[in-house]
């Protein structure tokens, strides 16, 4: 006897097709895309820390809470950007 976990696994299966596995040109976009982002994620976070180094030793607090909201706004940004273009990647056909 199956459990109910099973049964729900089987038509979720049903309800949505399979994806198709990913070809080798695919992984390897995949993976440029991840060092693109990763890089880019990088130099924001370094221009941005040295704005907000920057903004505290001159004591410009307000402005220096700016850029930490710039900081985590970037960050998100450029994750759903690397999110879509992956996306697109894995729906190529």
């Amino acid at each position: 006897m199956k459990s109910a976990y099973e049964l729900a696994m089987e038509r979720l299966a049903k309800a949505e097709p399979a994806e198709q596995p990913l070809s080798a040109a695919q992984k390897a976009r995949l993976g440029e895309i991840d060092r693109v982002y990763k890089g880019k994620t990088a130099e924001r976070e370094i221009f941005l820390k040295q704005q907000l180094n920057t903004a505290l030793a001159d004591q410009k607090f307000d402005e220096a809470d700016k850029i930490r909201k710039q900081m985590a706004g970037e960050k998100v940004r450029l994750e759903e950007e690397r999110d879509e273009e992956k996306e697109r990647v894995r729906r190529a056909k």
